[in-house]
């Protein structure tokens, strides 16, 4: 065995093949580059720690995430109509798709999702080594990733998530093995950068300098890294780098536009009630007003009645969203979502399910649970679209 200062280096020869040794100011580095869905990775982990004994043990989990897999029942204290009127239906049916895409994997392989994450957890208590959440916050990740898209790309994203979520192709192990070789992955995320290369600067490239300095700045002169294999070569980059990194904690700045439009349509129906008052007199405005309410109200009880929701929420939809559409402080979905929260509220059993439930399609809506954040997005999606094509209905009539 080598001997670096007064602490022992195990030779790399001794480790799996997953595992990368650096040295860094005096410390030794061990990243151990794993598929989340992998048994192999599990054993690379447990195999690491045990022959390393590491002071740290540094894993890609935020604090968020952390508790997200060591506390099993945290669905159970979701509240959801604080979800709701915190406007958060959209980011938690997001995290859900996701869930939903890593639970297929982890079914498909037998294996379940972060294990290798767990197994980590698990040896560094064992070691008695200390342990460090080593990535960004998931809730800054998103907002960034989604805060950088312009309108095309966030559809792009969405289509994308949906599609992998529901795809029936099957992976299998040797694949998600294959997955860690260094230069198909660098093939992977040069194909994602091409598609999305925002995306991809943002999920990988920007946690892969956070990650870097956070095991870079771990107590102790023995660490080991569970790392993604493919934040690997990104880290091995960036590992010697300590500038600073407080820039990839901030928030992107609100768009003016998304509140420029908000407020801009419903002065721009509002002005075309009138105008066609003083066109067309009593009569055409009285017109014109129905087609905003029936236009309204039907596209987003067809959006509710799509989500399977409750008769009186398709009814509250009906009634809300000729009047939402126009107070951009409020929106039909939230509306829908509280009302069905209220009549169909999910129970524990529903909400222990989630997981399990937002594996397939049919889970999906059956879940009381998931349906009431279809609801809200369902619900909002036929709003907009009824104001869409009601306001250019009022506006042919006039000009």
């Amino acid at each position: 065995m080598n001997i670096t200062d007064d602490h022992i280096t195990t030779p790399d020869s001794m480790l799996p093949k997953s595992v990368h040794h650096l040295m860094v100011d005096g410390k030794d580095i061990y990243l151990v580059g794993t598929a989340h869905v992998s048994k192999k990775s599990v054993e690379d982990v447990r195999d690491t720690i045990k022959k390393v004994k590491p002071d740290v043990v540094c894993v890609e989990l935020c604090a968020a995430r952390y508790k997200a897999i060591v506390e099993r029942d945290v669905w159970k204290q979701m509240d959801i109509f604080k979800t709701i009127r915190e406007k958060k239906a959209l980011f938690l049916l997001a995290q859900l798709i996701m869930t939903s895409f890593y639970r297929k994997l982890g079914d498909q392989l037998g294996v379940q999702p972060g294990a290798e994450m767990l197994e980590g957890i698990k040896q560094a208590e064992k070691n008695k080594s200390e342990l460090v959440l080593a990535d960004r916050d998931i809730e800054i990740t998103l907002k960034r990733v989604w805060g950088y898209l312009n309108l095309y790309n966030k559809l792009k994203m969405i289509v994308q998530l949906v599609v992998a979520v529901f795809s029936t192709e099957k992976i299998d192990t040797p694949l998600i093995e294959q997955m860690k070789n260094h230069d198909q992955l660098e093939t992977i995320l040069e194909s994602f950068a091409k598609s999305l290369p925002e995306v991809k600067k943002r999920l990988i490239d920007e946690r892969d300098i956070f990650l870097a300095r956070k095991i870079r700045n771990a107590p102790g002169k023995n660490i080991v890294a569970v790392i993604g294999a493919g934040h690997v070569p990104g880290i091995q980059d960036h590992l010697h780098d300590n500038a600073p990194i407080e820039h990839l904690l901030e928030i992107p700045p609100k768009s003016m536009a998304p509140s420029i439009i908000k407020w801009t349509i419903p002065t721009l129906i509002i002005a075309l009630l009138v105008l066609g008052f003083l066109k067309g007199g009593v009569e055409h405005s009285v017109h014109s007003i129905y087609i905003w309410i029936l236009v309204n109200g039907i596209l987003s009880s067809v959006g509710a009645s799509l989500a399977l929701a409750h008769p009186l929420t398709i009814i509250a939809s009906f009634i809300a969203a000729p009047i939402t559409s126009l107070n951009p402080m409020i929106a039909a979905g939230l509306i829908a979502g509280l009302v069905q929260a209220g009549v169909k509220k999910p129970t524990v059993a529903d909400l222990e399910d989630l997981p399990n439930a937002v594996s397939t399609v049919r889970g999906f809506w059956m879940n009381p649970m998931s349906r009431i954040l279809l609801v809200v997005v369902m619900v909002n999606l036929g709003s907009s679209l009824g104001t869409f094509i009601s306001g250019g209905w009022i506006a042919a009539r006039v000009f």
